[in-house]
């Protein structure tokens, strides 16, 4: 499939893990892609791997950072003339705690990376070139925005604001712009390494498709929600998850 010839994504947080994953997917499929995160020599050798100058560019910066923001959006019309999809991948988690213990402070920084930051690319994207000419905008929420996440909660409750932030922007930006998201479970990426990397086999056995997610499985989905197979779905959070939440409320 070619689903994204002639198209430009900006993905952001997409130096290793689920952005890269979403990133490759679409340049497989004939698109052209701007990426983004916060230290250059990964993010280069990302760029690299996906093709180079002709297929990718690097843009170093962090995501809550208004001018990194707008420097991405205009290299991406610079180099590929237009803007068609927004992946907003980047997330943080400072924190392992009760949500009682978690300081003001860090509880704010989480919300301004994973929320405020989102909202705002989105913005740009579609004051850029979305609002004339369309696009699709897909955001990385969780499985713990969806369910009580113990020891996450601060980054569950971002996640869970990140899940209304799209249905709000889908509503405001339609028929012209599409927005969804995808929640994932336990992926295997670095970032969610101290989640499973102790006990997963233990971890596993929630899942009954038999194993926890990989990048791959996210980029596919995120291509699809980016791509004109899902022309007529919008606001939607698609749970990624092997089947983990199947029995809830199960007796």
């Amino acid at each position: 499939m070619q689903r994204f010839t002639g198209k430009t994504a900006v993905v952001t947080g997409a130096s290793r893990g689920i952005g890269l994953a979403a990133a490759r997917r679409i340049v497989d499929e004939g698109g052209r892609v701007v990426i983004t995160a916060r230290t250059p020599e990964p993010l280069e050798k990302a760029a690299a791997e996906l093709g180079g100058p002709e297929h990718a560019l690097a843009v170093p910066g962090k995501a809550h950072d208004p001018g990194h923001r707008d420097q991405a959006v205009a290299r991406a019309l610079e180099a590929f003339g237009s803007l068609d999809v927004l992946v907003n991948n980047t997330g943080i988690n400072p924190v392992f705690d009760a949500l009682v213990n978690v300081e003001p402070a860090t509880m704010a920084k989480i919300f301004e990376v994973n929320v405020t930051a989102a909202a705002s690319w989105t913005a740009a994207a579609h004051a850029a070139w979305m609002k004339e000419h369309g696009g699709a905008v897909v955001n990385v929420a969780s499985l713990a925005g969806q369910h009580p996440s113990p020891g996450i909660a601060a980054y569950g409750a971002s996640k869970a604001a990140l899940i209304n932030l799209t249905r709000q922007f889908a509503y405001e930006l339609a028929p012209a712009v599409r927005v969804n998201a995808v929640a994932p479970a336990v992926v295997k990426t670095d970032f969610a390494q101290a989640l499973f990397a102790d006990n997963e086999d233990e971890v596993t056995k929630g899942y009954p498709l038999g194993r926890l997610g990989v990048p791959a499985d996210v980029g596919a989905a995120i291509a699809f929600l980016a791509s004109e197979d899902a022309s007529w779905v919008t606001g939607q959070t698609i749970t990624l998850d092997g089947g983990r939440t199947l029995g809830a409320g199960v007796e």
